[in-house]
């Protein structure tokens, strides 16, 4: 591969790493994507091992994901449509109030709905803190799948391509 394509691929991961951290962007999908672009124009046996060991890594994260950060929340007795909701609420707040919108919809719309399942501020409060700190398990689960996919790429570009 051409040294300006492997600089896109790099972009690429590098767009697909943010967009886990900020939440807008599919990142993972984006990581997964570009390496698999990567593998298809490079070839050969090497470049579909270092693809092969991405999506493991980030298959890997996506599971840890859910297994860590859903004992958490279950320890709490918060459940996962409070999320789900939270998350619909932080995309509408995203485009009523540019990015920080996403935030404030989405603690507000869980500190809502456990106030409404709970009847006490005190106990929706803690449940909102469970609930934000599951989440940021989950980017942190998926960012260290997403870079060692990207670290993979790294070693795999410098030794195959």
């Amino acid at each position: 591969m051409e040294w300006w394509g492997e600089l896109l691929v790099g972009l690429a991961i590098l767009i697909g790493l943010v967009g886990i951290v900020v939440q807008i962007l599919p990142g993972n999908i984006l990581v997964v994507g570009a390496i698999l672009a990567w593998a298809w124009i490079t070839g050969g046996t090497g470049a579909w091992v270092v693809f092969a060991i991405a999506v493991a890594a980030i298959a890997a994260a996506e599971v840890g994901q859910w297994l860590v950060a859903g004992k958490h929340m279950k320890r709490a007795e918060v459940p996962w449509t409070t999320l789900a909701v939270a998350g619909i609420a932080g995309i509408i707040g995203f485009f009523l109030i540019p990015v920080v919108g996403l935030f404030i919809f989405f603690v507000g719309a869980i500190f809502l709905l456990e106030l409404a399942r709970r009847k006490d501020r005190g106990a929706a409060w803690s449940a909102t803190k469970v609930a934000v700190q599951a989440t940021l398990i989950t980017i942190g689960v998926q960012l260290v799948g997403g870079l060692f996919a990207a670290g993979t790429w790294v070693i795999g570009a410098l030794v195959v391509g």
